[in-house]
């Protein structure tokens, strides 16, 4: 066994026997020859103790020699991409919209866009997250001097931003002749006016070839706005923005690719023919990350789907999946995905193991398919069953790279709907599985297409869009208010670390590491030690978690 001189200083200095840290290791070796605790695999014997949930067990603590915020938390998310935050937000459609992707970006997760919408609106979707934050703007939105004050207010309420360059064409490489700001158009009383009555005329700008610490120098001096890139004859080329050097100040975990310093865009699809043609959307949105969206991913489709995207778009990662065994990982990385999803009927709003008897206890699903997956470097998401910090840090224990949420960040303020009392009188959201009836019969998934069943989302993942009697594998429900993801997931941020520096390591790497060589060690928990370690032997409480 591998005994490090941390825990023999713990062990001794505690006991107040020995100084000699030398001489400790030696009687620790010859007197205590085995570690405390079982190994992964001895935990994980089906055979032994039945397949696991991360209910099941408990990680034991290392020996602490670092401060929790030493421990980073970088980690892959697909063969070619890499997170600064291990955490997802799921394609449901009560979960990740374009507000949901873009503030999870920027606090160095990714959001993951649903397509129980039509193929023109995820675009869309796509698209706002990639203009969110730029570090040159190659393609802002531009005005013409005919472009009345009413469209620009319209404009404002599309983008969600309000300054916009005007030119003589209306377009990109044209001369510029002013810049229409939300101030300029929020209090004038004629929306009829045309822009050149608001517009400002005084302009700094900075010629192309500029470079973009340059250009920043520029902005910051200027104290305006914007700072547009100007050609030798004046035309626009491109747009820098104040707001977005202060949310690089504010921001500085943001998932990023760092040629283009734009937000990681990632958004789901299915595997029917007509998801190509949605592909090819986001894709031209600027989509960076596809999730193949199934709820048994080891299909024909879906593996044609891989093989084809591969084929058609190089530059874009492909996330396969759902799986839980390793046979169904095999198929679906021999046809080239870059990353996994594992889970089956482990979310909270999931009912396949009840209804369909087909799926795996999350725990033992992510290490069977993890530690398969990475002998051909192939990260992997644990999708399912997160409901609190100490469930993502198991899932990470398990071998996954990255952990998936719905339900977790389902009632944040970021999240698509409307709050509502419940009855309790209790501050909720709606919150539903993409296999409950709801979603399946949701009319609005078939915008833009013939047959709204067909093109739905809900029914495609679950392979039901030509059956006559839908059969729900999800329910709806709701959820409470978590309040903004800006506080919750750095919240959800400082316990992975808090909790990775209580196991003794400093990366999610090392924890992988740790437990590959048995280095971290594991214990069963019996229901009451489950009891025992939950809130016991109060008249009353109140579990706040975060401030």
């Amino acid at each position: 066994m591998t005994i490090t001189n941390g825990d023999a200083q713990a062990f001794f200095h505690a006991r107040g026997e020995i100084q000699d840290y030398t001489k400790a290791l030696e009687i620790l070796e010859k007197e205590y020859p085995a570690r405390d605790g079982l190994d992964v695999e001895t935990l994980l014997d089906s055979d032994k103790h039945g397949a696991l949930t991360y209910n099941d067990f408990l990680i034991l603590p290392g020996y602490i020699g670092f401060p929790a915020s030493d421990v980073t938390l970088d980690t892959p998310v697909t063969k070619r991409i890499s997170l600064k935050a291990p955490l997802l937000s799921s394609p449901m459609d009560t979960v990740t919209e374009h507000n949901m992707a873009i503030h999870m970006a920027l606090l160095g997760g990714l959001g993951v866009i649903h397509h129980n919408c039509s193929a023109e609106d995820q675009a869309e979707m796509v698209r706002k997250v990639k203009r969110y934050e730029n570090g040159f703007i190659l393609d802002p939105v531009v005005i013409s001097p005919k472009t009345t004050v009413a469209e620009a207010k319209e404009l404002k309420a599309t983008w969600g931003f309000g300054g916009f360059p005007v030119t003589e064409n209306g377009t990109l490489r044209s001369k510029l002749v002013g810049i229409v700001t939300s101030r300029d158009i929020q209090f004038h009383t004629s929306d009829a006016d045309p822009v050149t009555k608001v517009m400002s005329t005084d302009l700094v700008t900075a010629p192309a070839g500029t470079t973009l610490a340059e250009a920043n120098e520029v902005l910051r001096n200027s104290k305006k706005g914007k700072l547009p890139i100007v050609d030798k004859d004046g035309n626009l080329v491109s747009l820098l923005s104040r707001s977005d050097l202060r949310k690089n100040l504010h921001y500085p975990l943001a998932s990023k690719l760092p040629h283009s310093k734009q937000l990681i865009a990632a958004a789901a699809i299915g595997t029917r023919e007509s998801d190509k043609d949605r592909l090819k959307m986001l894709v031209d949105a600027g989509l960076d990350i596809v999730i193949l969206d199934s709820s048994q991913g080891n299909s024909m489709y879906q593996l044609d789907m891989i093989k084809w995207v591969k084929k058609t778009f190089p530059q874009i990662d492909v996330i396969a999946g759902n799986v839980v065994t390793r046979e169904q990982a095999a198929n679906l990385i021999a046809a080239g995905a870059d990353g996994l999803r594992i889970g089956m009927g482990s979310g909270s709003a999931c009912i396949t193991q009840e209804v369909m008897a087909v799926g795996r206890p999350q725990a033992v699903a992510v290490h069977s398919v993890a530690s398969f997956a990475a002998r051909f470097g192939v990260p992997c998401i644990a999708d399912g069953g997160i409901q609190n910090i100490g469930h993502i840090v198991k899932g990470l224990a398990m071998g996954a790279s990255t952990v998936m949420m719905g339900g977790l960040l389902a009632g944040t303020t970021e999240s698509p709907g409307e709050y509502f009392v419940s009855s309790e009188g209790q501050l909720v959201k709606a919150y539903r599985g993409m296999g409950s009836i709801d979603a399946m019969e949701d009319k609005k998934a078939g915008k833009g297409g013939k047959d709204s069943k067909a093109n739905n989302a809900g029914t495609a993942r679950y392979f039901s869009e030509k059956d006559g009697v839908l059969v729900a594998q999800g329910v709806s429900g709701s959820v409470l208010d978590r309040g903004s993801v800006t506080k919750f997931v750095p919240y959800l941020i400082a316990g992975i670390q808090h909790s990775l520096q209580d196991i003794g390591v400093r990366s999610v790497k090392e924890l992988h590491d740790s437990v590959n060589n048995k280095t971290v060690r594991f214990e069963l928990r019996s229901g009451s030690a489950q009891a025992e370690g939950n809130v016991h032997g109060l008249h009353s409480f109140d579990k706040k978690l975060y401030s």
